[in-house]
């Protein structure tokens, strides 16, 4: 079982906090930081990650809260032993009550909300490493396509700049956050942007001199969409969102490539710059359909995990932004069905 330590400091006159420490449950150990009695540490098991930062979030003020840290834990020796607990210890102090709340939180284990947040929202942000590994990845997707070279289109799958955007925003609906979701709104367009003219120009000066190399069948087999995609993008995406929310990190390269977002967008740039806009539609339908399934499936897989605000004000504006975003992304990918259906 793997483990976190949560590192918490107070301000001075926010209580006892070895005392209030003790009213979290499920800790594996706890010791104290710093000999001023303002900091403390608690070992707990990566599942019960998000129930003891919550609950140490009920236990003081916002203003009390100097700073919490979250660090994984690579090996503990020796080795703990887990405590069974068959009845919750309660205190004199009336908020150990919320503890049995608490725990209904948890779904099944998973690193906290907020390492979740730090590790999605990062590829929300517009940066010049993300316009660099957009322009990259589509000059090697690009290249791969119209060569008929599948380690190079791979290549270009494992980077992947344009899933982190789509899974910023099905986490921003999740957690109600505005801010965001207009982030990740806008490093999607902006990177989708990027990557078609710079496919716009690949397919304009290949479809002047080489117009043969454009009948790859790498390339055109990203031009042809069916059903079976709609599955293997929602199937792609739940696991993408799955091993990430797990901290299964690695796993995410086998789906960067199975979910991949910039080969049909680069092909859908290329044929229409070379004219055949037909095959273009064919490759635009498939990139919106990928899209779709993962922001959708995404969205499913953080409720299913119930990933959602701490305070009941945040959890009710989430609420609402799921409703609507779970609705649209349906309707979407109801519509791309039909339109698939027509084509076939």
């Amino acid at each position: 079982m793997s483990h976190r330590i949560i590192q918490i400091h107070i301000r001075p006159g926010a209580g006892d906090l070895a005392k209030k420490v003790k009213l979290i449950d499920n800790i594996v150990d706890k010791w104290p930081v710093g000999p001023d009695g303002l900091g403390y540490a608690l070992l707990v098991p990566t599942q019960d990650t998000q129930i003891a930062t919550d609950r140490l979030q009920e236990l003081f003020l916002k203003s009390q809260i100097l700073r919490i840290v979250i660090q994984p834990v690579e090996a503990i020796l020796p080795k703990p032993v887990e405590k069974v607990k068959t009845e919750i210890q309660r205190s004199e102090d009336p908020a150990s009550e919320k503890i049995k709340s608490a725990k209904t939180t948890r779904v099944f284990s998973g690193i906290s909300r907020d390492e979740l947040y730090a590790d999605v929202s990062r590829g929300a942000q517009i940066s010049t490493s993300f316009i660099l590994l957009v322009i990259f990845s589509t000059i090697v997707a690009g290249i791969g396509l119209i060569e008929n070279n599948v380690a190079v289109v791979i290549g270009a799958m494992v980077i992947a700049p344009l899933l982190g955007p789509n899974l910023a925003l099905a986490l921003s609906t999740a957690l109600g956050d505005l801010n965001l979701m207009a982030n990740a709104v806008k490093t999607m367009l902006i990177g989708f942007l990027v990557a078609l003219m710079l496919s716009f120009l690949l397919g304009l000066i290949w479809g002047i001199f080489w117009p043969d190399e454009l009948n790859s069948p790498e390339l055109l087999a990203r031009t042809i969409v069916g059903f079976d995609s709609i599955a293997l993008a929602l199937v792609s995406g739940a696991a993408a969102v799955l091993s990430l929310a797990s901290g299964l990190s690695s796993v995410l390269v086998g789906v960067m490539v199975a979910v991949a977002l910039l080969p049909p967008g680069a092909t859908m740039g290329i044929m229409l710059g070379a004219g055949r806009y037909d095959l273009a539609l064919g490759a635009g339908l498939l990139l919106a359909v990928n899209i779709v399934c993962v922001n959708l499936s995404a969205k499913l897989v953080f409720l299913f995990k119930g990933v959602q605000p701490r305070t009941w004000y945040e959890k009710k504006k989430a609420k609402n932004a799921m409703i609507f975003y779970i609705i649209f992304w349906v309707m979407s990918l109801g519509l791309l069905g039909y339109a698939i259906f027509l084509r076939t």
